[in-house]
């Protein structure tokens, strides 16, 4: 089983952030990866995000991002107070298929429940099913499909 690691990110993992956003596996659900690298850097720094490159076994292959959920409009309706957001992808094509995914989210929502984060979400477009299972698989619940800014998206969430 690997070990994960959560490194916050700086601007010196743009360009490597820059590479992942632009490979076919990636852009298929981030799509334009201009425009998200634009979005990704703007948020470095931000005070209700937090974004960490991950390593697996010392490896880095992936990007995830943090958010506090009342900072951005993200048409998920009512949540509970300090609810926090999560997006991510594997950036390295040779650790999709391998259990990472669900494994990375899990520890993370993991970290974030036992400090007393009370709800965990995320929301995949509804046509990603391997995202969706992989969330299932770290433990997220089916909620309800949500009108979000950029388009239709699955509620999911993990809760203390």
């Amino acid at each position: 089983m690997a070990a994960y690691a959560f490194r916050p990110m700086s601007a010196g993992d743009l360009p490597t952030t820059r590479r992942w956003l632009e490979t076919p596996h990636v852009s298929a659900w981030w799509h334009d990866p201009a425009e998200q690298l634009e979005l990704v850097s703007g948020d470095l720094g931000h005070p209700d995000m937090t974004q960490f490159i991950v390593a697996a076994d010392g490896q880095e292959f992936a990007y995830l991002q943090c958010y506090n959920l009342l900072a951005w409009d993200s048409g998920f309706g009512p949540q509970p107070d300090g609810t926090r957001g999560l997006d991510q992808f594997i950036g390295e094509a040779n650790m999709i298929g391998c259990g990472h995914g669900s494994r990375f989210v899990r520890a993370f929502a993991d970290q974030l429940l036992a400090s007393g984060t009370p709800r965990v979400v995320t929301d995949p477009d509804p046509m990603n099913t391997q995202a969706i299972h992989a969330y299932e698989r770290a433990g997220f619940r089916r909620d309800r499909l949500v009108e979000t800014p950029d388009g239709p998206a699955l509620l999911m969430m993990r809760d203390q």
